[in-house]
């Protein structure tokens, strides 16, 4: 599904990634594992085309991205969630989801407001509410549910639990679970090992913009030195 191989990229002089690997199989949720500053954000920015690669290769569904403008990367299937969530505060939960909308896809799953809200209980509760009246945790859900509406074949999620209460971090791994079991394949970006552990099938380690571990979450949990040099605080 995707295929990072080789990537580089700067933010004027400074290297931030060197020489990144990673692939995403179909259906598949993959973690990419790190502390703050590791080059997480970096990565998922480069490759959904917000960052230049410097050098190197991005590969969706068979076709080279990196040169390709952000809009024209996103048309292509592949949905991006930012850390930051970016939602439009003064339209409404509806109307957030509609900026988003796109047609379907061949090999997507295919969503609509419906199937949302039974993914997002806490945001069918709030359709016409604006979007900077909501909690950290419905911003999260509404920025992911907006991603979702333009029926991505992949989805990039920086940080979704981040700075979130314990449950809505619990309601966002399940629905993770969900968006899985529908076949989507998901890049998650995260500090928390054990929301990371709930959801992804294997996990890379970025430290200092380079790849130091790729493989399975039990292969990670049996090495309590591997976690200890790269993700304890």
């Amino acid at each position: 599904m995707l295929a990072v191989r080789g990537l580089h990229a700067h933010y004027g002089q400074a290297h931030i990634l060197a020489d990144v690997e990673l692939e995403v199989g179909e259906g598949e949720v993959v973690a990419l594992l790190g502390r703050n500053g590791a080059g997480k954000s970096t990565t998922l920015k480069t490759v959904s085309g917000l960052l230049p690669a410097s050098a190197g290769e991005v590969h969706f569904l068979d076709r080279r991205i990196e040169r390709l403008p952000p809009h024209r990367i996103a048309r292509l299937g592949l949905g991006y969630v930012p850390e930051d969530r970016r939602i439009f505060t003064d339209l409404t939960v509806m109307e957030n989801l509609e900026v988003g909308r796109q047609p379907g896809r061949a090999g997507a799953p295919s969503w609509d407001e419906a199937k949302l809200f039974a993914l997002f209980p806490n945001l069918a509760a709030m359709r016409d509410r604006p979007g900077g009246r909501m909690s950290g945790g419905e911003q999260q859900m509404l920025t992911i549910a907006r991603t979702l509406m333009g029926n991505p074949r992949c989805l990039l999620l920086d940080e979704p639990s981040e700075g979130l209460a314990p449950l809505i971090v619990e309601q966002m791994a399940a629905a993770i679970s969900t968006l899985k079991r529908e076949g989507l394949s998901v890049l998650l970006c995260e500090q928390n090992l054990h929301f990371a552990r709930s959801v992804a099938d294997r996990a890379y380690i970025i430290e200092s913009g380079r790849m130091r571990f790729s493989g399975t979450m039990a292969a990670l949990a049996a090495d309590p030195a591997l976690r200890e040099q790269y993700l304890s605080v």
